[in-house]
């Protein structure tokens, strides 16, 4: 049987629930936000060993631990509804954080079962730091970059190349009221502009900045295990607001995209990065230079896909499906 952990909003697993019903692949999705009530469980350990038992009392459908084949720890979010509100929140908060513990010391639990995504290893795998010393290491040339509150470190930096590239390191996105909300793309900024600031422009926060990156295009590479989908952004026709620094801003602007060959070099540096993080899964991001030189930018280790899927029409999410249902015993 195959566990979904995810959430009700995510659309993600939609398509690949069809295919592995499809293919008679039994399956079970657990919504975090409605742990305490859509579901009832239990795990326990005894002389003759551990297990656990989940049902749906919507669906009635029912999982025990030890049928599991494989795992997709897709973005499942902490419980947020309950049976029964107490007229404290305190008391309220408190219940939840209980579920949300639960699902936690779960999903750590069954670490050992074949998973994409993963709970233990996406965390660590997502620091940025990690991930350029990695990529560095298997010989990929990766922008010179610093994190700082100095702006003695960052001019160290500025004063090498002209443009820099200014990038949030984690929060993409502050909400200043209910109509307004400040999103964090990327930013191409002068020399002269970073040089000028005063220092406790740096002092506020942790600065996150790389040499700026001339590009031809980009590239968003998915990969599945041993699966790798390559999906060209087209964005250097864009304006620059529109999609030109930063491939995001370009969603509504007709960005193109298209699926396209990798040199197996990059192939094998994918695989064998998503090896060293112990991963099963990944999300690239890389420049390709007007040179036709590749350029690593990040990885994400439980990134967005569906929406190449719906640029292009790559059936990515049949390429999801049997790698989750490859130990089930069915022919596909």
């Amino acid at each position: 049987m195959i566990l979904i952990f995810s959430n009700k909003d995510d659309s993600h697993p939609n398509n690949v629930i069809r295919y592995l019903n499809e293919w008679k692949v039994p399956l079970f999705r657990l919504n975090g936000e409605s742990l305490l009530t859509d579901y009832r469980f239990s795990w326990h350990i005894d002389e003759t060993g551990a297990d656990f038992l989940i049902r749906n009392v919507k669906n009635g459908l029912v999982l025990k631990g030890d049928e599991i084949t494989a795992v997709w720890d897709r973005r499942p979010v902490p419980p947020s509804e309950l049976p029964i509100m107490h007229p404290n929140e305190e008391v309220n908060r408190h219940i939840l954080e209980e579920g949300h513990e639960f699902l936690s010391f779960l999903r750590y639990y069954i670490r050992d079962i074949y998973s994409i995504g993963s709970i233990v290893e996406d965390r660590p795998a997502a620091s940025k730091m990690l991930q350029l010393a990695i990529a560095q290491s298997l010989g990929m040339r990766i922008p010179e970059t610093y994190f700082s509150n100095t702006k003695e470190a960052i001019s160290q930096l500025a004063k090498k190349h002209p443009w820099l590239s200014l990038k949030s390191l984690y929060s993409g996105n502050v909400t200043i009221n209910e109509t307004e909300e400040l999103v964090f793309f990327s930013q191409k900024a002068a020399r002269e502009d970073m040089l000028r600031q005063p220092e406790e422009a740096f002092t506020q926060t942790v600065s996150f900045v790389q040499n700026y990156v001339e590009k031809a295009y980009e590239l968003r590479i998915t990969v599945i295990n041993q699966d790798i989908i390559a999906c060209k952004i087209d964005s250097q026709i864009q304006d620059d607001d529109r999609g030109k620094i930063d491939w995001r801003q370009g969603y509504d602007y007709n960005l193109k995209h298209e699926i396209v060959e990798l040199p197996e070099n990059i192939r094998q540096f994918c695989l064998a990065f998503l090896q060293r993080m112990r991963l099963n899964f990944g999300c690239f991001d890389f420049i390709v230079t007007p040179e036709g030189e590749y350029v690593f930018l990040e990885c994400n280790p439980n990134g967005q896909w569906l929406w190449i899927e719906m640029e292009t029409g790559y059936d990515i999410s049949k390429i999801m499906a049997k790698n989750l249902a490859k130990y089930e015993n069915v022919n596909l």
